[in-house]
C-alpha cells in the first residue's frame, strides 16, 4: 500500500501533474512491484504565499511524501528514490536539486482500508521486496 503527496506552486505543478504522477505511478509498480492498479496520489498546488522554500531551490521546487507499508528493504527504499529523480529529471527537466522525496513507513495495523487494519488484509502484492 501507498499513498503520494505531492506540494508545489500551482503555476509549475498544475501543467505537470499528469505526466508527474505517470513518472511516479510507473516508479511505484517497476521498484515496489505494486500492482498497475494502486494508484494513491493527491496533489496539493499551493499559491506562492502558501509555499516558502530555500532560497537556493527554484520555482519548480517539489516535495513529494510517499506513505506506506513498513517492510520494504533499504536498496529498495533507496532504489525508488533514485528512480524517481532521475525520471523526473529527465522527462520533466526539473534540477534534481529541486526534488525532494520523503518515505514514511508505518506498520500495517496502523492502516484502515476497506473496513479492516492493513494487517488483516489479503494483500495481491508483496512487501518485502
Amino acid at each position: 500500500m501507498t499513498q503520494i503527496k505531492v506540494y508545489g506552486l500551482a503555476e509549475k505543478l498544475n501543467p505537470i501533474k499528469t505526466k508527474l504522477a505517470n513518472i511516479i505511478h510507473s516508479s511505484i509498480i517497476e521498484v515496489l512491484q505494486l500492482p498497475p492498479k494502486k494508484r494513491f496520489h493527491r496533489f496539493f498546488s499551493l499559491e506562492r504565499d502558501d509555499f516558502y522554500y530555500p532560497s537556493d531551490r527554484s520555482e519548480n521546487y517539489l516535495i513529494i511524501e510517499i506513505s506506506m507499508f513498513e517492510g520494504r528493504t533499504l536498496e529498495t527504499k533507496k532504489r525508488l528514490i533514485y528512480r524517481l529523480i532521475q525520471k523526473i529529471n529527465q522527462n520533466l527537466n526539473i534540477a534534481v536539486n529541486d526534488i525532494e522525496i520523503t518515505l514514511f513507513e508505518t506498520p500495517p495495523a496502523n492502516w484502515g482500508i476497506r473496513g479492516l487494519t492493513g494487517d488483516e488484509l489479503n494483500l495481491n502484492y508483496k512487501v518485502d521486496v
